[in-house]
């Protein structure tokens, strides 16, 4: 009977301790993760032209000219960590000169590579009290639009009441498209968007909206068509093709969706989805 116990005990004994012997490796994960995360990106793995600036700027650490130049070579590098040390130098530089609406507006951008549309916001809105330029209250008007914010359509009146003329009217008529589409105002966003293109035909992107919520309505026949006059504005625009063919397929035209997805894929390599549904429908 005591051994029995015993056993008991023992068996308990042990659960517990691989419970906690669990516990301490996940807690001793999280601290890695974290230390990890709040590390810098080891400089010595940047191009040598990063590295350079770096050197210089040692060298020059109040010139402001350099910092904007390491921070537009460290965006082009469409790493996560080296956008985030270019937001650290854009702190740095805002810090010492809070009134300046190009650095703003140049963190702002930089947010929105970053994907952190809340901090884009805030940065648009302090360039915008510096200096309300249209091209400030466009990029933030449409971060509204695509959050469904009604201040996209404001800011939209603002910079017409600017009258800078067709290729201005096109951006506001664009992101009132938007706002409008992600509302769900379907026909307002059409309004829009054939506004836009009125104002400038080549504005591909509202041919692409404009197809989408005809293919999101199944109505495949009208995308299709939407979509290959926005190819015959531009030959060269990969997403046209690349929608052409998702109408073809949709409306089991196996054979011009192929081609379709094709020429999409010849003209973007790194339109993943086209070379997935050639792979498909093969």
């Amino acid at each position: 009977m005591n051994g029995h116990i015993i056993l008991k005990l023992n068996s308990a004994s042990m659960k517990k301790y691989f419970l906690f012997t669990a516990l301490l490796i996940f807690l001793i994960a999280c601290h890695d993760t974290d230390k990890k995360n709040n590390q810098s990106y080891d400089k010595s793995l940047y191009p040598k032209n990063v590295i350079d600036l770096y050197q210089q700027i040692k060298q020059k650490p109040d010139s402001i000219g350099l910092r904007l130049l390491l921070v537009d070579a460290l965006d082009s590098l469409n790493n996560p960590f080296a956008i985030r040390e270019a937001l650290l130098q854009m702190d740095s530089l805002t810090k010492k000169d809070s009134l300046n609406y190009g650095l703003w507006y140049r963190k702002a951008k930089l947010n929105e590579n970053a994907k952190d549309t809340n901090a884009a916001i805030v940065c648009y809105n302090k360039a915008i009290h510096v200096y309300p330029s249209p091209d400030a209250l466009l990029s933030l008007a449409n971060l509204f639009a695509e959050t469904k914010n009604k201040k996209a359509l404001e800011l939209c009146n603002q910079v017409d009441e600017l009258k800078m003329g067709r290729a201005y009217n096109a951006h506001t008529n664009f992101i009132q498209g938007v706002y409008y589409a992600r509302t769900g105002n379907k026909n307002a966003a059409t309004q829009f968007f054939d506004a836009c293109i009125n104002n400038d035909y080549t504005y591909m992107v509202a041919y692409l909206e404009k197809g989408f919520i005809l293919f999101d309505d199944k109505k495949y026949t009208e995308a299709l068509k939407v979509f290959e006059t926005a190819s015959q504005v531009n030959n060269v625009y990969a997403d046209a093709y690349y929608w052409q063919a998702k109408c073809n397929e949709a409306l089991n035209d196996k054979k011009n969706a192929l081609i379709n997805y094709n020429n999409a894929l010849a003209l973007d390599k790194n339109l993943k989805e086209a070379a997935d549904a050639i792979d498909r429908l093969k």
